[in-house]
C-alpha cells in the first residue's frame, strides 16, 4: 500500500533494516526469558490458584511476544508490493509459512473519490478470500460480520469519514469456510490538500487467540482471589488430538470430484463458550471405493483427552467399515460393540449416511442422534428416524436403516445436538428448519454453513457442536 499523505504531517519513512533486526533479536531474547519464568512456575503445585494465574500470565506474555516477532518480520519484509506474488513460495522472516491468518496484520484503503479499494495480501488471508478476488467495499464489508457487530463497524466508519475521528475497535467476521474470527481494526481518514476526507485506510489484525488467552488470565485471576480450585483442561493437547482425528479438508469439498450428482460439502466445528472443555463431536465425509460417499456426524460423552481419543478410535473404525462396504445399519451395530468393549467405555450418538450419486439414493442409520434435515424448494423437514439406541448403551442392539431419494438442488444438514443447545434458550431443530428461505438462496454448501454459524455461533454455547451441509448437484 502506498504511503499516506496527511495535511498536517509528512509521510512516514521506512525503518532501517538494522534497527528492525535489533528489535527482532531483543523481542526473541525477552520471549525466552518469559518462557523460562513460565517453566519455573509450571513446577509448582498445579492446584494452586495463584500459580495457575502466574502461568496464564506468562503464556499471554509469550503470545504477545510471538505476535510482536511476527509483526516485526512483516515490517522487515517490506510492503506487499515489493514481495513475490507467488503465494506458495512466500515465507515469513523466520522461515515460517505465511499461509496462516492467525495474528497476521493486513491493511486496506478505500478511496472515496474513485471507489477504488486496495487490500494487502495479508488481508485476503485474514478474511479467507482468494488472492485476486475483488476486495470488499465499505458497503459490502458489514455483510461478512456477525449481525450483532455490524452496528459497531458502521459507527466506526461513520465517525472516521464524517467526523474525521480515528478508528479503533473490534468485531467478528464469518469467513467463507465458516470460521468466526475476531479482528481488531485501527485506521484514520486520509485528507487531501484542502483538508477534506479523500479516502480511509485501516490496519486489521486477527486477535481471536489473544482474546482467549486474556480470558484465561482473567478467570485464573478471579480464582486466585477467591482461593478456589478450578479444573485444568489441558486444551492444547486435546485440540491437537481432535484436529488429528477430524478430516484433513477444510472449507468445501466435492465428492466425487467428477460426474453428475456429486455432493458439494462443507462443515464446521463450533467450540463451547470460553473455558469449556473440548468434547467428542465429529463430522466426516469420505469417498468410498464404489463411487458412493460416506457422510457422518457424532458425539461421544465426556470431554478432554479421553473423549478425543475415543473419537479418533471411532472415526477410524467407521471409515474402515464403510470402505469395506458395510451397510449403515450394520455399521452402527459394529460401532456399538466397539464402544461397549473398549478399555474406556463411553456413550455416544452417531449418524451415518451413504449417498449414491448415480441414483440419488441416501441410505442412513442413526444411534440416538438428531435426524438429518432436508431442505427442498425453500421448505424444510426432518427425516423420520429409523430405530437406533445410543452407542454403548446396551449389548447387541439391532439398528434399522432407512432410505430417501434426493433431488438435484436438495440441501442435507447433519448436526450434533450441541448446535441447538444454548444457555439462553432451549432451541430445537425448529431454528434450523426456519433457515429454509436463506439456504434456498445460498449459492453453495459453504454459504449454507455460514448461515448456520451466524445463527448458532454465539458465545453462550454450552457444548461443542458440529454441522455438515451437503448440497446435491445436477
Amino acid at each position: 500500500m502506498p504511503s499516506h499523505l496527511f495535511a498536517d504531517r509528512p509521510a512516514p519513512q521506512p525503518p532501517a533494516p538494522d534497527a528492525v533486526d535489533a528489535l527482532i533479536h531483543r523481542a526473541r531474547r525477552l520471549r525466552g526469558d518469559v518462557e523460562a519464568v513460565g517453566r519455573n512456575t509450571a513446577t509448582t503445585d498445579e492446584d494452586d490458584p495463584q500459580a495457575r494465574w502466574q502461568r496464564a500470565l506468562c503464556d499471554l506474555a509469550v503470545q504477545h511476544l510471538d505476535n510482536l516477532d511476527q509483526h516485526l518480520g512483516q515490517l522487515k519484509a517490506g510492503p506487499p508490493a515489493r514481495r513475490s506474488t507467488d503465494r506458495d513460495d512466500r515465507v515469513s522472516a523466520d522461515g515460517a509459512s505465511a499461509g496462516s491468518s492467525a495474528n497476521r496484520v493486513g491493511s486496506a484503503e478505500w478511496n472515496l473519490l474513485t471507489d477504488e479499494v486496495s487490500w494487502s495480501e495479508e488481508l485476503y488471508e485474514i478474511f479467507g478470500r482468494p488472492a485476486g478476488s475483488p476486495p470488499l467495499s465499505l458497503d459490502d464489508l458489514p455483510s461478512v460480520l456477525l449481525p450483532d457487530d455490524q452496528p459497531k463497524l458502521t459507527s466506526m466508519v461513520t465517525g472516521c469519514l464524517v467526523d474525521g475521528q480515528p478508528m479503533d475497535g473490534e468485531f467478528r467476521i464469518v469467513r467463507p469456510d465458516g470460521q468466526v474470527r475476531t479482528l481488531h481494526m485501527t485506521g484514520e481518514p486520509v485528507l487531501d490538500s484542502e483538508g477534506c476526507t479523500a479516502s480511509m485506510w485501516a490496519v486489521l489484525r486477527d486477535v481471536g487467540e489473544l482474546r482467549r488467552s486474556e480470558e484465561t488470565v482473567s478467570r485464573n485471576r478471579d480464582s486466585a482471589r477467591r482461593g478456589e480450585p478450578v479444573e485444568h483442561p489441558r486444551n492444547r493437547m486435546t485440540t491437537e488430538v481432535q484436529e488429528a482425528a477430524l478430516p484433513p479438508w477444510r472449507g468445501s469439498l466435492r465428492l466425487p470430484a467428477t460426474g453428475p450428482g456429486a455432493l458439494d460439502i462443507a462443515a464446521h466445528h463450533l467450540p463451547a463458550a470460553a473455558g469449556g472443555l473440548i468434547g467428542g463431536d465429529w463430522y466426516d465425509a469420505t469417498e468410498l471405493p464404489d463411487g458412493r460417499t460416506l457422510l457422518s456426524v457424532g458425539d461421544l460423552s465426556g470431554h478432554g483427552i479421553p473423549a478425543t481419543s475415543a473419537l479418533a478410535m471411532m472415526l477410524g473404525a467407521l471409515r474402515g467399515l464403510a470402505v469395506a462396504g458395510i451397510e449403515p445399519g450394520v455399521l452402527m451395530g459394529h460401532l456399538d460393540h466397539l464402544l461397549e468393549t473398549s478399555m474406556q467405555p463411553a456413550l455416544g450418538s452417531a449418524l451415518s449416511c451413504r449417498f449414491d450419486p448415480a441414483t440419488g439414493l441416501l441410505s442412513w442409520a442413526q444411534a440416538g442422534h438428531p435426524a438429518p434435515l432436508l431442505f427442498r424448494d425453500g421448505a424444510a423437514r426432518r427425516l423420520p428416524p429409523p430405530e437406533g439406541a445410543l452407542l454403548g448403551a446396551a449389548s447387541r442392539i439391532a439398528y434399522e436403516q432407512d432410505e430417501v431419494r434426493l433431488l438435484p438442488g436438495d440441501v442435507l444438514v447433519l448436526h450434533t445436538d450441541g448446535l441447538t443447545r444454548r444457555g439462553d434458550r432451549g432451541a430445537g431443530p425448529e431454528r434450523l428448519l426456519a433457515l429454509a428461505p436463506r439456504l434456498a438462496q445460498a449459492r453453495d454448501a459453504q454459504e449454507c454453513v455460514r448461515g448456520v454459524v451466524e445463527e448458532f455461533g454465539g458465545r453462550d454455547r454450552l457444548d461443542d457442536a458440529c454441522v455438515l451441509v451437503a448440497r446435491i448437484g445436477a
